[in-house]
């Protein structure tokens, strides 16, 4: 049996990604780390995406996650925005996938479910709720897209051993098993 799971939480983004980890001894949850990468510095989205797949694979170089959770990309009216989001998205798949780390998606409605009880909880209340399991003073980071990702996390752990709405992968055989229509 497992003594300890270290859980990296992503959630994906163009202008700051967050990146949360926690580590679960006996069901209870501790909070580890958070980061966020601030990326609205960056010229272009090819800089950006290099610098999204080099902070993925050192946090998990650093920090040995058992598992990867992500935020999904919700359907938006902006297409390119959606298309820039899924290219960031699968760049910290991609660096998971490297490292051979099982990864889990969720998507926004049902992390904010399973951390506030309400699909539609504002980024605010997320971070509230997340200080209080968490047991925190002071909330870490001043970004709530930083939160995102510890929130991912937190709701990996919830939803561990439970069948969800969620797609798993332990690697690109598995990512392409789940998703044939994404082979060309």
């Amino acid at each position: 049996m497992i003594s300890e799971k270290i859980i990296l939480g992503i959630d994906p983004g163009t202008s700051i990604m967050g990146f949360g980890i926690i580590s679960v001894k006996k069901g209870n949850m501790e909070l580890v780390s958070i980061h966020e990468l601030i990326l609205k510095k960056y010229p272009n989205h090819e800089t950006k995406l290099k610098y999204i797949f080099d902070k993925t694979l050192a946090l998990i170089d650093e920090y040995h996650p058992d598992e990867v959770a992500l935020e999904a990309p919700f359907f938006g009216k902006n297409v390119q925005s959606m298309l820039k989001l899924g290219r960031a998205q699968g760049v910290a798949m991609a660096a998971s996938l490297h490292r051979n780390i099982p990864i889990t998606e969720y998507s926004p409605k049902k992390i904010k479910m399973a951390i506030t009880g309400n699909g539609n909880a504002s980024k605010e209340q997320v971070a509230g709720m997340l200080k209080s399991l968490l047991k925190l003073k002071e909330f870490p980071t001043k970004y709530l897209d930083a939160s995102d990702g510890l929130a991912v996390a937190v709701c990996h752990h919830f939803n561990s051993g439970t069948i969800a709405d969620t797609k798993a992968y332990t690697g690109w055989d598995s990512f392409l098993k789940q998703n044939p229509d994404r082979l060309k």
